[in-house]
């Protein structure tokens, strides 16, 4: 009797793990659909300069969270629990997905350019941090994350920042409007300190929430 209850418990705990992976794989179809069309898109429209088209912190935060997620989803699938990498890569890659649904909707949404196909521009903006917040939070087939991890969300962030940061001095590009040295480096240098301020908070709350299981695996 003992036996056929434990035979029980595994059998739903693989069920939920592999429905776990087949959405987390769900989700990365749809977020390669909506970057493979807004590449389309805008090559159809201008000729397009994948370095810019690339260099958007939104665009590498979903390509690098998708990325993540589907390792996840491997791992699942493979029966193989995740390594405590690819537990901190999730933590990093929540966090920056986190952040970009923050930062468009308090201080993009609205202005002109970006995305220009709606539906593409909801899911990566909106859909996706959303997604990833929920997965991290009710998807508990992840292991504590050490607080001594915590500086590595930065790593990513500053990287992006001193980009374009130079880019930004020599070819005159930047991907927002409030990273522009046109309005003054002291301007600049206020937005950069309030990204890795918000990077430390969020880093450190999806860090908090890895100690906690809502959805056991």
């Amino acid at each position: 009797m003992t036996v056929t209850s434990e035979t029980e418990i595994g059998a739903a705990r693989g069920s939920r793990g592999v429905l776990f992976a087949s959405l987390r794989l769900l989700v990365v179809l749809v977020i390669a659909t909506a970057i493979v069309a807004t590449f389309f898109d805008t090559a159809s429209r201008a000729t397009i300069n994948p370095f810019n088209f690339f260099g958007y912190f939104t665009m590498q935060s979903n390509i690098i969270t998708a990325v993540i997620l589907l390792l996840a989803a491997v791992a699942t699938f493979r029966g193989r629990p995740q390594t405590p990498l690819l537990v901190l890569l999730r933590a990093c890659a929540t966090t920056y997905i986190v952040i970009v649904g923050i930062v468009y909707n308090t201080l993009l949404t609205g202005l002109e350019g970006g995305i220009s196909l709606d539906w593409a521009n909801w899911v990566l903006h909106v859909a996706f941090p959303v997604y990833a917040a929920l997965d991290w939070i009710l998807f508990g087939d992840r292991s504590a994350v050490p607080w001594r991890n915590l500086w590595v969300v930065l790593i990513f962030p500053a990287v992006w920042i001193v980009v374009v940061l130079i880019r930004g001095a020599t070819d005159g590009w930047v991907p927002y409007p409030f990273l522009d040295p046109a309005q003054g480096y002291g301007i600049v240098a206020m937005y950069c300190i309030v990204i890795f301020i918000a990077t430390v908070v969020v880093g450190a709350l999806v860090f908090a929430i890895s100690r906690v299981r809502v959805i056991a695996p």
